[in-house]
């Protein structure tokens, strides 16, 4: 067998197994390289190993790379992948903004962000690698002379760094900006791959801020990229904790039995910050509670907890199943969205013992806004699995704990064998955190060691950065990836979008109109208003406490 190419020999022996070459080692410069020539050749490497396709060589464009997201999630989420071997040594990134900049001012500046917001600490030998990957072009988002220049730029790559035509464009700019951005990809060409290449899109979230105007955005999107190769991106997704929900829910016998409206009685999702606006007033102003999180991130999981088995793993059967869990949500009559609906906006109060001002006194913010900071609802899905079972949301600013996850609490089992001895129970609550402190924990019962029967509430409980001895990647690190890839799974698809936007459109309508309910309020380091309680003490239930 000839000798290996480092890479190579160093990949194999970690998998242990040892197969021949099917290409001569001095055609081979890297495992994407190799994988790439042997893709119509058996080869044992690639059987049962792993459900993912390979990242590809790329050149990836990020318009409005001065922003902070490229600066403390895009570029920090490349350099881990570079760090982790994860990233292929061809993949460039090409900054798109107005600001005049060289390349190494530009790289300068990400050097010093990246080592603020890594998950890692950043060693200057791969940083110092990375870095050479890393272009900044100048040029106005409607300046059509800008992006006939980036085609020469992009050509130029492709033969220096070998990135082999594969382009793929992300929107990191304010939301306004994407229509004359997908028109100027189109007019100079950039929409269309090379034969043996690809071309997609990444859109960042807002998309849209209801019904019409996403499918306007997705009319847009249509003219210039295909369904297939647009990825909408929702960060949510992205996190080890949510990609783990199928698993749990699939690859345990213990738990898809039990799944449906005869065993759970209720789930709940929350999402909980002790962060205000942040100087992001301008949009919060316009969007609120309902919009920002709910439409998207809450709405996602919840598709998670409840969606059918797919019939694989591919995106589209995956996605299939998660569009039917929208379309199955329960319309809320006019009258019935002042009952099971709670809007409410924080007001002066105190975080970690700091006072805080009321969001009405936040810089930016109209001093009589009613645009709410909290948003509690009570679902119900019609499907035969869910039938009836309700789903509580929850989601709010400024409360005492940032947090997000899913508990579900199941009914109660018969304690017949107890009640004599009137001894207290609780149910049976599986909690999957979402974030910061990824895992899942099962609370059940078990009597308490002694010589009387005493029963108390037990929890097992699994750790993702102790059981697996590593920290999880950021959501960026594996959405990135996935489209490198062409994995297109954990994004949002048109239909699933629209169908999220025709669902709250119909609550943010009758908050508009002459017989909206009122605005509530809560203070500031607080778990809400008080209306949000009674939401589920009307039901008998109560929030589980975080």
């Amino acid at each position: 067998m000839p000798e290996q190419p480092e890479r190579i020999r160093g990949w194999t022996h970690r998998l242990k197994v040892c197969v021949p070459l099917p290409v001569e080692p001095s055609e081979v410069r890297d495992v994407s390289t190799w994988l790439d020539m042997t893709k119509d050749q058996p080869n044992p490497l690639r059987e049962g190993l792993s459900t993912r396709a390979v990242p590809q060589p790329c050149a990836i464009v990020i318009f409005g790379a001065t922003g902070d997201l490229t600066h403390r999630k895009l570029i920090p989420a490349l350099y881990n992948l570079a760090a982790d071997g994860e990233l292929p040594p061809a993949v460039t990134v090409v900054g798109f903004a107005r600001r005049p900049k060289t390349d190494e001012e530009f790289r300068n500046q990400l050097g010093e962000t990246t080592r603020q917001f890594s998950r890692q600490e950043v060693r200057d030998d791969i940083w110092k690698t990375f870095s050479q990957s890393l272009f900044y072009h100048q040029s106005e988002f409607e300046d059509e002379g800008g992006y006939r220049s980036l085609v020469k730029r992009l050509d130029q790559i492709d033969e220096e760094r070998g990135t082999r035509g594969n382009r793929l464009f992300y929107f990191a700019a304010a939301p306004e900006q994407f229509e004359p951005i997908l028109k100027n990809l189109k007019a100079a060409g950039l929409n269309t791959a090379k034969k043996g290449s690809w071309a997609r899109v990444i859109i960042e979230k807002p998309f849209g801020r209801d019904l019409a105007s996403a499918q306007e955005l997705n009319r847009v999107v249509s003219n210039s990229f295909s369904e297939d190769q647009t990825y909408r991106i929702d960060h949510f997704l992205g996190k080890e904790t949510a990609q783990n929900i199928l698993v749990l829910r699939f690859a345990n016998a213990i738990f898809e039995p039990i799944w449906n409206a005869r065993y759970i009685d209720h789930i709940q999702i929350t999402a909980a910050e002790t962060l205000g606006v942040e100087g992001r007033a301008g949009y919060y102003e316009t969007a609120g509670a309902l919009r920002d999180m709910v439409q998207n991130h809450l709405l996602q999981l919840l598709c998670l907890v409840a969606m059918e088995a797919p019939t694989d793993l591919s995106a589209d059967s995956i996605r299939d199943e998660k569009v039917k869990v929208v379309r199955s949500l329960r319309r809320y009559r006019a009258d019935e969205i002042a009952k099971w609906v709670v809007r409410s906006q924080y007001t002066a109060g105190a975080i970690n013992a700091e006072p805080v001002p009321a969001y009405r006194e936040e810089e930016r913010v109209n001093p009589n806004s009613e645009t709410e900071t909290y948003v509690a609802l009570r679902l119900l899905l019609d499907t035969w699995r869910w039938s009836e079972v309700p789903i509580y949301l929850r989601v709010g600013k400024r409360l005492p704990k940032s947090a997000t996850e899913i508990s579900v609490h199941f009914k109660k089992a018969p304690m017949v064998l107890f009640n004599r001895d009137s001894i207290e129970h609780d149910q049976n609550v599986l909690v999957i955190r979402i974030q910061p402190d990824e895992g899942i924990s099962l609370r059940m019962m078990a009597k308490i060691p002694g010589t009387s029967l005493r029963i108390e509430p037990v929890k097992m409980d699994f750790h993702y950065g102790t059981s697996f001895g590593k920290a999880s990647p950021e959501a960026y690190e594996r959405l990135l990836l996935d489209a490198k890839s062409g994995d297109a799974t954990l994004f949002a698809r048109r239909d699933e979008v629209e169908e999220a936007w025709a669902f709250i459109d119909s609550i943010e309508n009758a908050w508009s109109g002459k017989d909206a309910p009122p605005l509530t309020f809560y203070p500031a380091g607080s778990w809400g208003p008080e209306e949000a309680d009674e939401l589920l003490a009307r039901d008998g239930r109560a929030w589980r406490r975080l």
